[in-house]
């Protein structure tokens, strides 16, 4: 029978022993000496952005199009990227189908105000609908929904992808 004094344990602090402190990231990423790794994905190739700055870049794209189409009426427009809707709890099934981005109009002293709801738009697309073409019809609608126009009047392009 072992008594229970004989077992210790004993720490020593690795700076006390000569050896530098390192921590486990740069002990793990350069433990045979070769240096750090490199990126996986260079920068300038698209799979190196996520999904979330891809969606913000289809956006940006569809605004810089109507921005050409409209001139100087596009100008005092915001267009918002948000996951979800701030009021999703208090919806109903019924007025949740649609829902993929809203409008609020100009009011004295703050902009026109498109916002694009980035989750339901990617579950309305579901690998059936080209994602980029989607989200340019998203802003298109709210944006004949400020002007007081049709779609089709806003962007000749308008309805390309449910075809």
């Amino acid at each position: 029978m072992q008594d229970a004094s004989t077992f210790s344990i004993r720490l020593t602090d690795p700076t006390a022993t000569g050896q530098p402190s390192r921590s486990f990231f740069e002990r793990r990423r350069n433990r045979r000496g070769r240096g750090l790794r490199g990126e996986l994905l260079p920068a300038h190739l698209p799979g190196a952005r996520s999904r979330s700055e891809q969606f913000d870049d289809w956006v940006l794209d569809s605004a810089h199009r109507l921005e050409r189409l409209w001139g100087e009426r596009m100008q005092d427009l915001q267009i918002v990227v948000q996951e979800i809707p701030d009021d999703l709890e208090s919806r109903t099934p019924e007025t949740i189908g649609g829902l993929l981005g809203s409008s609020t109009p100009a009011r004295p002293g703050r902009p026109a105000v498109i916002t694009v709801f980035r989750q339901p738009t990617l579950m309305a697309a579901r690998g059936f609908l080209p994602l980029n073409e989607l989200v340019h019809d998203v802003v298109v609608e709210q944006t004949a929904e400020l002007m007081g126009l049709a779609p089709e009047a806003v962007d000749p392009a308008y309805g390309r992808s449910q075809a």
